[in-house]
């Protein structure tokens, strides 16, 4: 392949990328193809991390292939799973938007591919692509909504299990 078609090749690959993540549910053909100028892509191998807990990254994650396991110490240093990721989730949306350190970590369970947003080059688009922000916003939103939802499903199952059980086994 000659460069102007390799190009062209990683171009349409990105922009594929994007249209097959949550984030592309009101992104018209243009838009992809905005947002996937400026994804970047990674590989991890099986056990690398791709966020530690406490850390702070100003990217949104999507996993596009393996499987991530999101990770949080204990207090014997050991790490707990609290949930597994399979490709199409959204990872790092809090820390994407208000840079606080992460409240887990993410690490490979698989060998994996992910693709990141940064939020400088994100914010760059405001002022030319103000409707892709918006809805990008908004899938990340409905991600986390999604994210609570659950977690106050799961609280009142286990709050439910405790007041019935006494705390037993």
């Amino acid at each position: 392949m000659n460069g102007n078609r390799t190009v062209e090749y990683a171009a349409e690959v990105a922009k594929s990328l994007v249209k097959n993540s949550p984030l592309a549910v009101e992104l018209s053909d243009d838009q992809c193809s905005v947002l996937a100028g400026i994804i970047r892509v990674a590989g991890l191998k099986a056990g690398e991390f791709l966020l530690q807990e406490g850390e702070v990254d100003d990217s949104l994650h999507v996993l596009v292939s393996g499987r991530l396991e999101v990770v949080k110490s204990d207090q014997g240093g050991e790490y707990v799973t609290l949930h597994v990721l399979q490709p199409g989730d959204m990872a790092g949306e809090l820390g994407f938007i208000d840079g606080m350190p992460h409240s887990a970590g993410l690490r490979a369970i698989t060998d994996s591919e992910v693709f990141n947003i940064h939020r400088k080059e994100f914010d760059a688009l405001i002022e030319k692509e103000p409707d892709l922000i918006y809805k990008v916003m908004r899938a990340i939103v409905r991600t986390v909504h999604k994210i609570v939802c659950a977690m106050n499903f799961q609280h009142a199952q286990l709050t439910d299990y405790i007041s019935r059980q006494h705390g037993r086994y």
